[in-house]
């Protein structure tokens, strides 16, 4: 409910917020990012208003590396906060127009403050696939050592190399996130990759929705490692299709017929060979 919420053309009201975060939370989810609390009253009192349904899994919202933003979430009482730091010599440079070692003491200024104030916090590098892994790690375990619970690899434009996972998760000592985008097509493929490399937990929305060409779908990450793996995750499998539906239907977003796993044709036949073994 943020970064699928930056799909374009969506905004969602407080109480549709609160739909959906009941379902992902029978779904089984364990972290429900309920949107950016620095970006707008009404988004404010839609993240309020998930925080007041009590529910099992925790209530996130995002916050760049700036006090105020960290203070609206605070304001909005949820559990935790992702805390996004741009990472790539592009972004900072171009984006933040500072030098990578200002970046990294703010980063870690701000994850004290959050601490301070009781704030679980999953420090996350943005378009960290396209930065200077040194440069990244270096970072990762600052953060670590000024208290941050997990950090996110943020596979920002969908370039990610998994096998890099492996180093993070040894070298940085702490839970890592894999985040990743579909600009590529690779997002599922990419994130179940970093999720057999060493990566913990995985960033992802219902149907893929997002920005551009959309983040890793849910489902089919589910599905992959259950199916393909043996892997089990706390996913609800039975409650996929309502919750991939009632998604669609809130953001006025369709589920493409030949969407794999929840769309209308994905265990149609038409081929009479595929009819015949399917008998």
């Amino acid at each position: 409910m943020r970064d699928g919420e930056q799909t374009p053309g969506v905004s969602l009201e407080p109480e549709k917020k609160v739909w959906i975060a009941r379902n992902l939370d029978a779904l089984g989810v364990d972290v429900i990012e309920a949107g950016s609390a620095v970006t707008s009253q009404g988004e404010r009192d839609g993240i309020r208003a998930v925080v007041k349904e009590n529910l099992k899994a925790e209530i996130c919202s995002f916050a760049r590396i700036v006090e105020s933003d960290i203070d609206y979430a605070i304001d909005c009482g949820v559990d935790s906060i992702h805390l996004v730091v741009p990472v790539s010599d592009l972004h900072i440079t171009q984006k933040l127009k500072k030098d990578r070692g200002s970046v990294k003491e703010t980063a870690v200024r701000m994850v004290e403050y959050a601490k301070k104030h009781g704030l679980v916090v999953e420090l996350s590098g943005e378009d960290a696939s396209r930065a200077d892994l040194d440069y990244v790690i270096g970072l990762y375990k600052a953060g670590v050592e000024a208290g941050a619970d997990r950090l996110c690899f943020c596979d920002t434009v969908g370039v990610l190399e998994p096998d890099i996972f492996r180093r993070l998760v040894t070298e940085t000592g702490a839970p890592v996130s894999i985040h990743c985008h579909d600009d590529f097509g690779l997002a599922t493929a990419n994130t179940v990759a970093a999720l057999r490399a060493g990566a913990s937990q995985a960033h992802v929305t219902i149907n893929g929705i997002g920005e551009r060409a959309g983040n890793t779908a849910l489902e089919e990450v589910v599905i992959v490692l259950k199916s393909l793996y043996n892997v089990n995750t706390r996913i609800v499998m039975e409650n996929l299709y309502p919750a991939s539906r009632l998604v669609s239907r809130l953001m006025g977003i369709p589920v493409a017929p030949n969407k794999s796993l929840v769309g209308d044709n994905a265990f149609m036949h038409e081929s009479g060979i595929h009819v015949h073994g399917l008998i």
